[in-house]
């Protein structure tokens, strides 16, 4: 199974610092075949030991450059870091990010041979269409994605469940993934969206769930820890 955090807007480098502390002492019993994912926020990215993953949110698609406000290649090689999320729901919606530029952000990043978390999800009017229109739209959102490349993860989040504390069904949750494995070549597919302890035995047994991207059950490493053990 594999299991990410996803800080998003939250924890200073600090926090962080003293976050991965209490994760190393508690993964040190976690299984050997799970992976652990920590994607902080880019104030917090620094070079952290341990038995994980480090990522970063978001990059510009650039070594480096006068991009105001953006990181590139340069910085994130100062940490080592080589793995990213592209395409979240929030950067879509927020920062206006089209499925051109997300495309184009994917295509970058593969060529610098970045392991990607490419994110995907449907909204609840497209949800309450039915399940041929959520299919539709996720499909629609790899329209410039080589779903071949051998470092993709790909992560359904149906964006009614972030962060409202309302999870998918497990129907919900199996039927979507069983398609979705299909169409994405059965690489592996997380799934995120109000993820929690008391429902993460749940969700990590459904047939075509390969793991979990966290959001707010993540930003206590004690809660983390608690769904990485379970």
């Amino acid at each position: 199974m594999i299991y990410a955090a996803n800080f998003k807007t939250n924890h200073t480098r600090q926090s962080t610092k003293n976050y991965i502390v209490e994760l190393n002492e508690k993964l040190g019993v976690k299984k050997p075949e799970d992976s652990v994912y920590i994607f902080p926020p880019s104030s917090a990215l620094d070079v952290y030991e341990g038995n994980f993953t480090l990522g970063t949110q978001n990059a510009y698609p650039a070594h480096n450059g006068a991009y105001t406000g953006e990181i590139g290649v340069e910085q994130l090689d100062e940490f080592g870091i080589k793995t990213i999320l592209i395409g979240h729901s929030e950067r879509r919606e927020y920062m206006a990010e089209t499925q051109e530029k997300v495309a184009n952000k994917f295509s970058f990043f593969q060529e610098q041979g970045f392991e990607i978390i490419y994110c995907i999800g449907e909204p609840l009017a497209i949800r309450e269409k039915g399940f041929e229109s959520v299919m539709q739209y996720l499909l629609a959102q790899f329209d410039g994605i080589d779903i071949n490349y051998d470092k993709l993860i790909v992560a359904y989040e149906p964006i009614w469940a972030i962060g409202t504390g309302r999870s998918a069904t497990v129907e919900e949750i199996s039927t979507t993934h069983r398609a979705l494995k299909k169409a994405i070549n059965d690489k592996p597919l997380l799934y995120g969206g109000s993820a929690k302890p008391e429902n993460i035995k749940e969700i990590t047994s459904i047939t075509g769930v390969d793991g979990v991207l966290v959001g707010s059950a993540s930003l206590d490493a004690g809660s983390f820890s608690e769904m990485v053990l379970s």
